[in-house]
Formats: C-alpha cells, structure tokens, sequence
C-alpha cells in the first residue's frame, strides 16, 4: 500500500478559499452582534411557541370530543 508524499500537492486535501479575513471588532460591535443573535433566538423560539400552542389548542379540541363521547 502507497503512502503519499509529504510534499505531492494532490496528496493534500483543497483548502477553499471561502473563509473572510479576520477582521478584529470593538467591544460595541460585538455587543450589538451579540443583541442581534439573542433577538433571532427568541422570534424562532417564539415561533416555535406559537406552533406549539396551535397544537396544544388542538389536542384540548380533541380531548373535549373524547369526554362527551
């Protein structure tokens, strides 16, 4: 079995070349990024609360059914 060549450019993997330069942040930007990610968070937590409740709803409906049967 061939081991690759240390120095062989196709033995190595492909780094794309997608990843930005680090570009360092004041502490405000980062605060204000940070508020950002926590307000996304909680409208999809909402969201989901939302659907949640829709199916809690539901099932009361069908357990209100269910007793007058």
């Amino acid at each position: 079995m061939a081991l690759p060549k240390l120095n062989d450019p196709k033995a190595a993997p492909a780094k794309p070349d997608a990843r930005k330069p680090w570009k360092k942040k004041s502490p405000v930007e980062v605060v204000l990024e940070q508020a950002d990610k926590l307000k996304a968070e909680i409208a999809e937590a909402e969201e989901e609360l939302k659907a949640k409740r829709k199916q809690l709803q539901k099932f009361e409906e069908a357990k209100k059914i269910f007793e007058a049967i």
